[in-house]
């Protein structure tokens, strides 16, 4: 199911109209013919800015195209964030190149954001953002325009990892713990939207572990701080300068901010930062299972008081769950230790182990409960 599309609603300048600022400002209620009585003081982000910024950098990538190859879409055919790319940070046509119905342009340019996470140049962006790239140029805080090599992506988490040679002492910023991150924590995002350069804009987190339908790893912050084309692969920062996001998606019907953005956790980054920095490729676990929600039906019969858990709807071959004796009827409540109330919970907290772990999953079959130990296989590109 497609997520639902929303009518774009001019933003109005509300702290203005009450008459209040925030962060580390005064707020004055006005009543009808009254003065204001008091002045803004500085504040705000104004440390936490200078602090991170110089390690935020612009992208820009050229991609050149064979005849007939790509058309409008600088997207590849069913790229995880094929939809939302096409509103956020997607290579578009230069003007005047887009060739006639059905031909590809032979040239596109598009544009990102990313940080600086090691002072020998190591960047992290989107994957989407340098995509089939031919040429990627890095634009530093400090002007320097530079050129990039890839030295790996992961399409699955959107997370792609850049290398500059420009010295061993520039600007970096940490990863923070996405996991620690609660609804309505104040959060600032650094990106370049639209090519305008260094814009900073600052929210709240509107919701944590959002799942948005572009993928089986989907567990997104969401964001209502501005974000824009060109933001792609920019920071989410917490309040002590931390990265906590990576800015991926938004809902907009226009490509614009409405208020709705999304951003892949910290946690699930430097993970495969870590793997992409060794040069290796992103390898996840697997069961080798299909499964499904435990339905209200299933529950109630079990005595549940609310659904919870997955069902297993088969084991395939010759798998690791078939070697460890996992059977079709079972439903898995726990894998070690830690509750499993959904299918994507069960999927995302297995692709996070490495294959060949061992993981310990509690099982209910037939009513009564099982332990059972699985040595995990490696999650093949499109999962039986």
């Amino acid at each position: 199911m497609k997520p639902k599309r929303y009518s774009a609603i001019p933003a109005l300048a509300l702290g203005a109209l009450l008459g209040a600022t925030a962060l580390g400002g005064t707020m004055t209620v006005l009543s009808p013919g009254a003065a204001i009585a008091s002045v803004p003081q500085a504040g705000g982000y104004v440390d936490l800015v200078a602090k991170v910024s110089p390690a935020v950098v612009y992208i820009e990538i050229t991609k050149k195209f064979e005849q007939g190859e790509g058309g409008q879409g600088a997207i590849p055919q069913n790229f995880p964030f094929e939809e939302f790319m096409r509103q956020f940070g997607m290579p578009a046509p230069m003007p005047g190149n887009e060739g006639d119905m059905g031909q590809a342009a032979p040239e596109v340019h598009g544009v990102g954001t990313g940080f600086i996470v090691s002072a020998d140049g190591q960047i992290v962006t989107n994957a989407h953002v340098v995509d089939g790239a031919d040429v990627v140029k890095v634009t530093l805080a400090d002007g320097r325009s530079v050129e990039g090599k890839v030295l790996g992506a992961d399409t699955a988490t959107d997370i792609a990892l850049i290398k500059i040679d420009e010295g061993d002492d520039l600007p970096t910023v940490s990863f923070g713990e996405s996991s620690q991150l609660k609804v309505g924590q104040d959060v600032v995002a650094i990106g370049n939207p639209f090519g305008l350069g260094n814009t900073v804009t600052a929210g709240i987190v509107s919701a944590v572990g959002r799942d948005i339908n572009s993928g089986p790893f989907d567990n997104y912050i969401q964001t209502d701080a501005a974000i824009n084309k060109g933001n792609s692969g920019g920071p989410l920062f917490d309040a002590t300068g931390a990265v906590v996001g990576i800015n991926t998606a938004i809902f907009s019907p226009t490509g614009g901010s409405v208020g709705i953005g999304f951003a892949v956790p910290s946690d699930t980054a430097a993970q495969v930062v870590k793997v992409l920095a060794e040069g290796k490729t992103v390898e996840r676990g697997w069961l080798g299972v299909r499964i499904q929600p435990v339905s209200d039906d299933v529950a109630a019969a079990l005595g549940f008081d609310k659904a919870k858990g997955v069902l297993i709807a088969d084991v395939t071959g010759e798998t690791p769950a078939a070697k460890a004796g996992l059977v079709r009827g079972d439903i898995v409540l726990t894998v070690d230790g830690a509750d499993v109330n959904s299918p994507r919970d069960l999927t995302r907290v297995i692709a996070t182990d490495t294959p060949g772990s061992e993981v310990h999953l509690g099982v209910l079959r037939a009513g009564k409960p099982v332990d059972l130990v699985v040595t995990l296989g490696t999650r093949p590109d499109v999962p039986a």
